[in-house]
């Protein structure tokens, strides 16, 4: 039996560097069957510096809808090749098939981090 370490046991510090994220927002953008949870075409959330969740005051954003979109987010934030479909494809639905609710992610601007204050 191999008695290395697995890589992902390395706890080594991660390079310091500079990179390039961007900010994105989710907007709302058809609402094709009821709106059980209240979601208005136009409602909205934005994601900056990272990892902060803005949603404009007074207004929520359905859990679910959230959930469906949150894994595209950590992609649709770094640079992708023109070639690739995320890059193409911008359009994500929520899964229930009773409001069918339809969201776009869009980036709407872009900002510099630092490796060293992440994690």
């Amino acid at each position: 039996m191999d008695a290395s370490p697995c890589p992902s046991d390395d706890r080594s510090p991660a390079p310091s560097g500079r990179f390039t994220l961007a900010d994105v927002r989710v907007t709302v953008t058809a609402i094709e069957g009821r709106s059980v949870c209240g979601l208005q075409v136009g409602d909205s959330f934005e994601v900056t510096e990272s990892s902060r969740v803005r949603i404009p005051a007074g207004r929520h954003f359905c859990l679910f809808a959230l959930a469906a979109v949150l894994p595209l987010l950590p992609a649709k934030m770094r640079a992708l090749d023109a070639a690739d479909w995320l890059a193409q494809d911008s359009l994500v639905a929520c899964p229930d098939p009773e409001e069918r609710v339809i969201m776009r992610i869009e980036r709407i601007g872009e900002r510099e981090m630092e490796t060293s204050e992440l994690t």
